[in-house]
């Protein structure tokens, strides 16, 4: 029996802790290097090839260099991205026809964490029995192969994915005359997404853009947008966007110096293709979507379903349904008539064919959904056995979805890794709101802690 590595976003952790660590990546790239190996090899070299990018933490120069010394031992040839976007590395392995793509990043974590993601050869995530198939070689001792695999450098992967990012809007799209602010985090994005805009016609004014392997995500990105929101509002421009760490993620501010998160950035993409791509067949949420991003759909018809949180399930489920949007609040949005996973600039760009299509500024454009006031709480408790479906938990859910009366929604979610359990409360009225949270949480930690 062999540990569970790959959790529902690849491996991740805090360097030097547990097994983000050089050995383990070096023991983890042989393992991968076998195990893809198998497979028959592609066009390129007549044998497997990987590709390995990495977002911009200090971390990830010693990590690529120990997966491409794993890989390289079992016999696969290696292709360097450098620091680039999660979703150009989705899209780069399936331009190269390569084996698989590897992702270096934490996504939005501090620069102390690092991570691993794997992408088919499509662009998706690994089937669950390939990821199996790794854990189990992880076991196996390193010895060199006959024929060591070869590395090479793509220098061209920035202008690659600069391209494709473009060619994700209809010909003759621009940004002529719109005033943009840009912030990259510090991070993958940082000279990826100023050029996408200012060669689409926008007047780009960027920060977050030095990265020194430190600073990702630190005050700043789409975890922490208040310098962008300041900016905006300093600069006069018509709006601001925010990338995460990897650049999957997007949020947006508008000349009024407002968030506008993932939900509502969902529904703009959603209204849009209703109205001018000839419809939009559904749209899929997670449990933390906000009920008034629901209640909007429903009133134009377009259906909507709820997933786990987890960008991984709101991709099975999109699948499932044959249907082409979904995301997290977050601002991890899938638009899978695009790309194959979650891109911060190409969820931006759809955004603002949006704006351009509908002809109004985005502050206007948002207030066609109406976001419900939503409270949570994280109750910390000494075991969370049976406390859901304890009978008093339930009876102080039942009174308050009574309460409710069919104008929001509860929600306790276990945490999946700490002893917590998340009481959320949506409604029309945010004091109601936020008095029914309270009361709920003080149930679940009697009985977390009796």
């Amino acid at each position: 029996m062999t540990r569970q590595y790959f959790g529902t976003d690849g491996i991740r952790g805090r360097v030097g802790e547990g097994v983000i660590t050089p050995d383990f990546m070096l023991r983890l790239g042989y393992a991968a290097g076998k195990v893809l190996g198998k497979m028959a090899g592609d066009k390129r070299s007549g044998r497997a090839s990987i590709l390995i990018g990495k977002d911009t933490r200090v971390s990830g120069y010693m990590f690529e260099a120990a997966l491409e010394a794993g890989l390289i031992n079992a016999g696969v040839d290696v292709g360097l991205l450098g620091p680039m976007p999660t979703p150009a590395i989705a899209y780069l392995t399936r331009t190269f026809h390569a084996r698989a793509g590897i992702v270096i990043s934490a996504s939005h974590n501090p620069y102390q964490d690092n991570g691993i993601k794997f992408f088919n050869a499509d662009g998706s995530k690994l089937p669950d029995q390939v990821e199996q198939d790794i854990e189990a070689a992880l076991e196996q001792p390193i010895i060199t192969a006959p024929n060591l695999g070869k590395a090479w450098r793509i220098d061209d992967a920035a202008a690659r994915y600069i391209e494709f990012c473009k060619a994700s809007t209809p010909w003759g799209f621009a940004l002529d005359g719109l005033k943009i602010v840009l912030d990259c985090a510090n991070g993958a994005t940082y000279h990826i997404a100023p050029k996408v805009f200012r060669e689409l016609g926008a007047e780009v004014s960027a920060i977050g853009v030095s990265p020194d392997g430190l600073n990702i995500n630190l005050e700043c990105g789409s975890t922490n947008p208040r310098q962008l929101q300041k900016a905006v509002l300093e600069m006069g421009a018509d709006l601001g966007i925010a990338f995460d760490g990897d650049g999957d993620r997007v949020l947006f501010v508008d000349r009024d110096g407002e968030l506008i998160d993932g939900d509502q950035l969902l529904f703009i993409i959603a209204l849009h293709r209703q109205q001018y791509l000839g419809g939009c067949n559904g749209v899929v949420g997670t449990l933390m979507s906000n009920y008034g991003f629901e209640l909007a759909l429903r009133e134009r018809n377009i259906p909507f379903e709820r997933a786990k949180v987890g960008d991984r399930y709101v991709l099975e489920k999109m699948q499932a349904n044959g249907w082409s949007l979904g995301g997290e609040s977050s601002g991890h949005i899938i638009c899978a008539d695009a790309t194959t996973t979650g891109d911060g600039i190409v969820s931006a760009l759809q955004v603002l064919r949006a704006v351009s299509d509908f002809g109004e500024p985005l502050q206007k454009l948002k207030q066609r959904m109406k976001m419900l006031p939503q409270h949570m709480i994280n109750v910390r408790l000494a075991h969370r056995d049976g406390v859901l479906d304890h009978a008093d938990v339930r009876a102080a859910v039942g009174e308050a979805e009574r309460q409710l009366a069919n104008t929001g929604r509860v929600l306790l979610r276990p945490s999946g890794t700490e002893p917590l359990i998340r009481v959320m409360v949506e409604g029309q009225d945010a004091a109601q709101v936020e008095q029914l949270a309270k009361k709920i949480s003080t149930v679940v930690e009697r009985v977390g802690n009796a």
